[in-house]
């Protein structure tokens, strides 16, 4: 298993669980984004750069993961080319994204965007919470360890 992050937007918390899941777990995981990020000095741990762009990140990380690789993302429509291509997708609240939900997410989500588009006022997601902090690391722990038996 080899764990890719979409990193542009993945909340700092959460790349701090991935580091030191990485280290304790002996897992690869690399982060994606446009813009340069520091990460800790690691044998684990890799950063990529793309060029900035709608969605470059989202391609470079579908283009690399293969199937049974983890996609940290919170993008639906990134979740659900990783989910075609056999890989797994986990978002930063701990939301295991699969193939028995990934079409219904992105059904919602194109609807709420036509509503936002529309001039409906949706509000946005709730604040990342503690809750989520942890729900994303029990989940995180489930499959590292389930990758490694």
């Amino acid at each position: 298993m080899h764990i890719w992050v979409d990193a542009d937007a993945c909340p700092v918390v959460i790349k701090e669980i991935l580091f030191r899941a990485a280290d304790r777990a002996s897992v690869h995981v690399t982060l994606v984004a446009n813009q340069f990020l520091r990460i800790p000095p690691s044998p684990y741990i890799r950063f990529v750069q793309v060029q900035a762009g709608f969605d470059v990140a989202d391609h470079e990380i579908v283009k690399r993961a293969q199937p049974g690789d983890l996609i940290i993302t919170a993008d639906i429509p990134l979740a659900s080319d990783a989910v075609d291509k056999g890989a797994m997708a986990l978002n930063p609240r701990g939301e295991l994204y699969s193939a028995e939900n990934i079409k219904a997410l992105l059904t919602m989500r194109d609807f709420m965007d036509t509503l936002r588009s529309s001039g409906i006022e949706t509000g946005g997601p709730a604040a990342f919470s503690q809750s989520d902090r942890k729900n994303f690391a029990g989940q995180l722990d489930r499959l590292i360890n389930r990758f490694k038996r």
